[in-house]
């Protein structure tokens, strides 16, 4: 039976029988995970156990935003806290191979924690180069103001949850960092030259173009597309995203719920498939809108199913890690970007 190419969310820290239904008959790719999902290690472990075993996918992937500082889905007392991706490039600012062994460390650790669970998707790193007067949204997730630096420790997280056994998602492509509004809320506009764009926010995500997957920005770039944001943008997804840049792995939407994206979610979803997004991602849990996603749903076939099984594959067993060393070694680095005012 074949996959609909589509990933999910879910109401609560358990399955009721009408979310087992509906994943059943209407066969989301994958899952993804938040706060309102997590109770105990224990718990999440059953929970994402149950999600694969109703999905067609053989050992379907479960997502979770498992960033760090603001955004960090896990977290005590079950779960350590880890630091935003700003420490990442003030320590880069003084020793840059400081700064990439802790972004790696620290994702190395992450990893660690999720693999534990049977979740196996981590939606990180960010590639995003924000500017002055930018929103907050991004912020001190951000790895910092240059692309090269931004490349370079998006590159060391990358490698970081591999070699734990979890895959990446490369995010917002083609950048979120200029945005002046949070796109949960409302839908941002950047008025940046083509030129300029190309040179600061699509490069930081050019040399991080071979990773299994990314997500796309609602952002409006009028330069390129005045009306589209990159999620429904033919033009961003097939001139920027697949060529520019040069992406050509697995392209999946932002959460089609926020308030960014207009029209009905049946709307929105048919604009994503038509702009050319592989998957769309719906997080909210609320089942009347997932059912409108999955209405709306292909099957995954063609060249995004083949993008799908490379992402897959891609996975690799967690190579040895000593977690308490690595803990160790990752709080030294944190206290050392502290002593020098990061």
């Amino acid at each position: 039976m074949q996959t609909r190419a589509f990933i999910t969310g879910i109401s609560g820290p358990k399955l009721n029988a009408a979310e087992r239904e509906f994943i059943q008959h209407e066969r989301p790719w994958g899952f993804i995970l938040f706060k309102r999902n997590i109770e105990t290690p224990r718990q999440v472990a059953s929970l994402v156990r149950e999600l694969k075993n109703l999905a067609v996918v053989s050992d379907a992937p479960v997502l979770i935003d498992q960033e760090g500082g603001r955004v960090q889905r896990l977290g005590p007392p079950h779960w350590p806290v880890y630091p935003a991706g700003a420490l990442f490039g003030a320590l880069y600012d003084e020793d840059p191979s400081l700064g990439l062994a802790a972004a790696r460390l620290s994702a190395r650790s992450i990893a660690a924690d999720l693999w534990e669970l049977g979740i196996s998707v981590d939606c990180l790193p960010l590639a995003d180069v924000p500017v002055p007067g930018a929103d907050a949204v991004i912020g001190d997730r951000a790895y910092g103001t240059g692309p090269d630096k931004v490349a370079a420790i998006a590159r060391a997280v990358s490698e970081g949850l591999e070699l734990g056994g979890i895959l990446p998602v490369l995010k917002h492509i083609p950048g979120h960092g200029r945005a002046t509004a949070d796109s949960h809320l409302r839908l941002p506009e950047v008025k940046t030259t083509k030129d300029e764009l190309e040179r600061t926010d699509f490069a930081a995500f050019t040399p991080l173009a071979d990773l299994p997957m990314a997500m796309t920005a609602h952002v409006v770039f009028s330069a390129l597309d005045p009306v589209q944001p990159a999620t429904t943008s033919a033009t961003i997804i097939g001139q920027v995203i697949r060529g520019a840049i040069g992406f050509q792995g697995l392209l999946m939407s932002d959460d089609v719920s926020m308030n960014a994206l207009s029209g009905s979610i049946a709307e929105r979803t048919r604009a994503v498939f038509s702009a050319g997004c592989d998957l769309v991602l719906h997080c909210n849990g609320r089942l009347d809108e997932m059912r409108e996603v999955a209405a709306e749903t292909p099957e995954l076939s063609g060249r995004a199913l083949e993008r799908a099984e490379r992402a897959l594959a891609s996975r690799k067993a967690p190579l040895p890690f000593d977690r308490i060393q690595g803990r160790a070694e990752l709080d030294a680095m944190i206290r050392k970007a502290g002593t020098s005012g990061a």
